[in-house]
This record gives structure tokens, sequence and C-alpha cells, in this order.
């Protein structure tokens, strides 16, 4: 298979930060595209940095990337419809949870899909338009405990809600009528949604909004720090009603970094800490954004200043963090980010999956040389619309077409 490989060499700035679902539309459908005017930038208060995971031996990381011609992505079930997310519970139960974009969440057992959802809440999702309906899930850290998981979804009218389940007595079956909302965000427009929610080592649940839509940020809410568009909240759902403000928060609110367009899909690494973040585009360049363990909050990744490491608006501004990596839409439209690879197989110990909702190309990014090394892996023709591990840190990724996929030896 011909692999394309893109070195890139942007180390000093996006691993230091010292310089200082339908998955999303393509940009080039973007309804507006009036001339934007960045608002001013709130200066950051350092906060204090939140620690590391704790290893008692360095995690494996590739020097390279294997010969994906050895591996394949093979389907292991179908007959979903419009799959947008694979979580699982860490309970120990090996289940892989998938969640259809209408408002439901089906289980995988075994390599097969349990005829009865694990929750169904599509009377209270609008999945009217390409990028709503039903986001993200997370399980809570004490999941086995107090069987708490919680969703972002576009309730009617496509506003984003943040909100809490609990499973019932049946761990097949969680009850709709336990419904706690945390968090209800207004969107302007229909597009931009980000969607995901995440568990971070320290214990509290991250969030990424997008911008709030359109095209071009034309709202200003991604440099703007009086809203949580645009940005990766950071919330305390085991204090406070509904939830806390952690003490180190860098701005006195929920949001602990910005400068966003639409973050479709973060995860942490689960030897590290290490935050990955998939930004899409606007109309040239898709991104990963990466965000090191023990880093203070209130870092600004550039949009609408920057596309990738290019200047969109004309505006420039220190103190922005580069991508990790970027491609441009001669590969794809639409990034989906994934995750680090922590599975059984050693030649894939800590390398970054990550790929394009348009092309179905699926990258490796590993730090290579003080650098960034980026390649091309595995050209599947389908569209990956998320990626998500099992227990045991297996990869796998969802066609939106109906399917889930996972990374296996020929």
């Amino acid at each position: 298979m011909k692999r394309l490989a893109i070195l890139l060499t942007l180390a000093t700035v996006a691993c230091g930060l010292t310089n200082t679902t339908t998955p999303p539309t393509p940009p080039t459908t973007d309804p507006i595209t009036e001339e934007f005017v960045a608002p001013p930038i709130n200066t950051a208060i350092p906060p204090t940095e939140t620690p590391a995971p704790t290893e008692t031996t360095a995690p494996v990381v590739a020097s390279s990337f294997p010969n994906a011609d050895n591996y394949q992505w093979m389907e292991v079930v179908s007959g979903l419809d419009r799959p947008v997310d694979i979580q699982h519970a860490g309970d120990g139960s090996g289940r892989l949870f998938i969640i259809e974009q209408a408002g439901r969440i089906r289980i995988m057992e075994n390599d097969q899909l349990l005829e009865t959802p694990f929750l169904d809440i599509s009377e209270r999702v609008d999945d009217g338009a390409n990028e709503q309906g039903l986001l993200g899930l997370a399980f809570h850290p004490n999941y086995e405990q107090n069987g708490y998981f919680y969703v972002n979804y576009a309730r009617d009218g496509g506003d984003t809600v943040i909100a809490r389940f609990q499973v019932t007595g049946d761990p097949n079956v969680a009850d709709p009528n336990t419904e706690k909302q945390l968090l209800n965000v207004e969107q302007p427009f229909p597009n931009h949604n980000g969607g995901v929610v995440a568990f971070g080592p320290d214990g509290y649940l991250y969030l990424g909004l997008g911008d709030g839509g359109a095209g071009g940020d034309p709202l200003g809410n991604a440099q703007s720090l009086d809203t949580l568009l645009g940005k990766i909240l950071r919330i305390d759902v085991d204090k406070g009603d509904p939830y806390a403000i952690p003490s180190d928060n860098p701005f006195g609110s929920e949001i602990w970094a910005y400068g966003l367009r639409n973050p479709w899909r973060m995860s942490f690494d689960r030897a590290t800490g290490d935050l990955w973040i998939g930004d899409v585009g606007q109309g040239t360049w898709e991104e990963i954004d990466f965000y090191p363990a023990g880093t203070s909050g209130g870092v600004n990744f550039g949009w609408p200043l920057l596309e990738g490491t290019h200047s969109y608006n004309g505006n420039t501004q220190t103190e922005l963090i580069m991508p990790a990596a970027e491609y441009s839409h001669d590969q794809g439209c639409s990034v989906t980010g994934g995750y680090v690879y922590r599975g059984e197989m050693p030649e894939w110990q800590g390398i970054y999956f990550y790929g394009d909702y348009c092309t179905g190309f699926v990258w490796g990014l590993i730090q290579s040389n003080g650098g960034w090394q980026s390649e091309v892996l595995f050209e599947t023709g389908v569209r990956i619309s998320s990626f998500g591990v099992d227990e045991s840190g297996e990869i796998y990724f969802a066609n939106h077409g109906g399917a889930i996929q996972k990374l296996v030896q020929k």
C-alpha cells in the first residue's frame, strides 16, 4: 500500500507549550462567510498545575510505524444507525457502548450487538441537522459503584445538553427517567456542536464544545471568555449541584482551554494522561492538538486567528498553541480525533490514531527526533465518525454507515 508521510517539526511549541454528528459537515458548506474581526483577548490567569498520572515505569512509545500492510480493520458488528461514539464502562465486563446519533446507546458484547438499547432518549434528541443528535458519552470513574454516565446531546431546537443518567439493576439497561441536566448551552447555528465528554485522570469531566457554527466564527465565540462555545470545559461532577468549578480552573469558570473551532473527538492517553484533540478546520486545514499532562489550563489553540498553523483572519498573536499535526483538504475534509494505542500489540504502543471522515484515511502520529511524525497508515474508504478503545486498549473505529471495525493483525 502506498504510504503518505508528513514530518511536522512543531514540537517546540506543541510539546513544551512555551510559545505561549454525523461528524462535522465539510467546511466548504458553511453557510456564512462574512469577514470576522477577533474580539479582545483576555489574559490567562496561571492556575495550579494539574499533576500527571503516576507511572512506575515510562510508558512504551514506538520509535517508528509498523508495516501497516500486516494489519487490517476487521468489521466486528454492523446494523447500527449512524454510530458516532464508542466507549467502555471500565467495569470489567468487556462491553462496548456505541452511540447512535438519533438518540440511542447500543451495547456490543462478545462481538455481538444486543437487541435492546442500553438507553433510548431519541424522543428528546434533535438530530434534524447533520451535526446534531446524541454525540458523546463518558462513564463515571466509579461507575461500578454509582452507575452514573454522562452524555452530550442536542435537544429540540438544537441547544446542547450535558446530562447524567444512571443504570438500573439490569447492567444492560439504563433508566431514561434518571436524567439530571448539568449544562444547557445555547447554540446559535445547527453546526459545530463538538460533542465529546471525557473524564480526565484528575477525575474531572472535560467537555468539548464547538464555536457555535456557521463559517469563520462570525460571533467571535472561540476567542471570547464570555461564552462556553469554542472551548474545552472542565467541571467537578462529584461536588456542587449540579457540579462545581475546580479551584484551579484558570478563569474562575468552566473554561479550561479556548480557541477551538469544532473539537470532534478528544481523548486522554490512559498511560500518560496527555490530552489529544481533533479540531475540524474551516476550508483548507484539519488539525490535531496536543495538551500534555500536567500543563496549566488557559491555553489558546488559536482559532480563528489560525486554521492549523496558517493565518486565517489576518490577525497575529503570540502565546498560541500550534497543532501537533495538520493535513490539507487534498487528503480529506473533516478530521476525526482518536486514541493512543495501549493494547496488546507492542509494535503499536504509544501511536496516536486519527482519521478523516470524507476519505477514510487513518493516520498514525508519534513524537520523533524532537518533532512530530504523522503518516497515513490505512486507506479504508469509509466514513470514519469516531474511534474508541476497549478495556484492554485495543482500538476500533465507527463507520458512520453502520458498522464498528477493529484493528487486528492479518
